[in-house]
């Protein structure tokens, strides 16, 4: 794979780069830290040490790192031992950048995945090391307030880099179709685990024991785990087919696609680099382009957006002409959409919910367009319980349906925007009584409008709704489940700030 590959080999380049570049860093911070201590321009220490401004400047920038005899020069003009100039210790005011530069977690920035080039970041901490020093302080705070964890950290760069190329890999996409000749597996015809069991036994040496995992109870609803020396998969004997095709595709796509770097259970339970997560993304696009093939998708949304009217039997028969998940389905969307029918402004969701509780959780997120709400909330505040997705939970926990359907166009008051939002939810296959509802939604524009004939359809329900019940401006919500104290508090202050500007005004006359 092409771009896998372009990337391993630049990563391993930038790592070599990063510890050379480091060293140069750190001497041009502590340098620029003494001179500017000791009230010295570049003109002036030039002047006392018979270096060139220039090549100061070099030096302080991290493009440089002077030969002994400079810094031994250095070192008496400026009356610091020389043995503190080359140190790696940084002072506290230069320590968080000295951390963050060294740590594992700044080595295993994809920063060529989003096209940012070493050099670059390490002029913005050259050029203001106190400022990105004030940054990053904020960072960590913000961080440990929220309980942002590494693996947050690494979770959140990979949906920037799904976001950033529209949630779309052409090179996965044309692995699929090379898989799929290698191995002779029809895309028209709905893929099975059968048909990949063959596949992963004849071709790759598995093993796969069914009900090893059953045996433990302590294990949860963990459904895989891959044992590479022995190339065994164990797994659970409670998933259903469309989970067991799921498996079996990955595990196909960590070996077709050459993948080493990899997590070993699904779902996962810890990882050790961000090569890690961002692989098992590869092999997750790689098992959903598999199952619920491009052409074949595509093919069955043309039918459902030429319609006048929202068929939603069609709809329905969608998700099931392939052995998949309606969430698999929905994710497989946000690939579709963007590339295909040039749908890029639109969002995806995924809340748990148990029976008989008010409580709703975010638990993935996609957001193709910067814009637009909803976005995970960290700080307790209350959903908006107009939401489609929140509706459909408490209707299926409520009747023992495995998968119930609804849509709406959701107003946003408070910044305008309207979305088409397709909700389905289902049971929790491994928790009793607990419900997950996976959404979608297209925000509607003008160009919606022309790919979607059936959006002025009077069937479809219009919903005002708004992000948190603390920050919404809905009077008469007979659902809210708290009073908007975010926005009081605003008004508030705005208020607060016209009766200075009066003020300000005549006292000033």
């Amino acid at each position: 794979m092409f771009f896998r590959q372009k990337y391993i080999f630049a990563k391993k380049i930038i790592f070599a780069i990063m510890e050379e570049d480091y060293i140069k860093l750190i001497f041009g911070l502590k340098l620029k830290q003494i001179r500017t201590d000791k009230n010295l321009s570049l003109f002036g220490l030039s002047k006392l040490s018979g270096l060139s401004k220039s090549y100061l400047n070099e030096i302080e920038n991290g493009k440089k790192y002077p030969k002994p005899d400079k810094i031994a020069i250095l070192s008496e003009k400026l009356d610091v031992p020389y043995d503190q100039m080359v140190s790696l210790k940084l002072d506290k005011n230069l320590a968080p950048i000295g951390d963050l530069l060294q740590s594992k977690i700044l080595k295993e920035i994809p920063l060529e995945l989003f096209g940012i080039k070493e050099s670059n970041l390490i002029d913005i901490v050259a050029n203001a090391p106190a400022k990105v020093n004030a940054f990053i302080s904020t960072i960590i705070e913000i961080a440990q307030n929220y309980n942002f964890s590494r693996e947050s950290f690494f979770l959140a760069s990979v949906r920037s880099f799904q976001e950033a190329n529209q949630n779309y890999f052409e090179d996965l996409e044309q692995s699929v179709l090379k898989f799929s000749k290698a191995y002779q597996v029809d895309l028209d015809q709905t893929i099975t685990s059968n048909d990949l069991e063959d596949i992963l036994v004849e071709e790759y040496g598995y093993t796969i024991e069914n009900n090893e995992l059953s045996n433990y109870e302590a294990l949860g609803n963990l459904r895989s785990v891959f044992v590479p020396k022995t190339k065994t998969l164990l797994l659970t004997n409670e998933i259903d087919d469309p989970q067991r095709t799921f498996i079996y595709a990955k595990e196909l796509a960590y070996n077709f696609l050459d993948i080493n770097e990899r997590l070993y259970t699904f779902p996962w339970i810890k990882f050790d680099s961000f090569d890690q997560v961002l692989n098992n993304f590869y092999a997750s696009y790689f098992a959903g382009a598999l199952i619920i093939p491009n052409a074949k998708i595509k093919a069955q949304l043309h039918k459902i957006f030429e319609k006048e009217t929202f068929d939603t039997s069609l709809f329905l028969e969608a998700i099931d002409a392939f052995n998949a998940s309606p969430e698999s389905f929905y994710q497989r969307l946000t690939n579709i959409l963007p590339k295909a029918f040039n749908i890029q402004n639109l969002f995806f969701l995924r809340f748990t919910h148990k029976a008989k509780s008010d409580k709703f959780y975010l638990k993935k997120e996609l957001h193709l367009s910067h814009h637009h709400s909803p976005h995970a909330n960290e700080t307790n505040e209350h959903y908006c319980r107009r939401w489609v997705s929140l509706k459909m939970l408490k209707d299926i926990s409520k009747n023992k349906k495995e998968h119930v359907f609804d849509m709406q166009i959701s107003d946003y008051e408070n910044d305008g925007s309207k979305y088409l939002v397709l909700s389905s939810a289902t049971k929790d296959p491994f928790k009793e009584r607990h419900y997950r509802s996976i959404s979608i939604g297209l925000l509607i524009n003008k160009q919606l409008q022309r790919k979607l004939n059936f959006l002025d359809d009077p069937k479809i329900k219009h919903q005002k709704v708004g992000v948190t019940c603390e920050r919404c401006a809905i009077k008469d919500c007979k659902v809210r489940q708290a009073p908007a104290v975010i926005l009081d508090k605003a008004a508030k202050n705005k208020k607060i700030e016209s009766i200075v500007e009066e003020l300000t005004t005549k006292f000033t006359s």
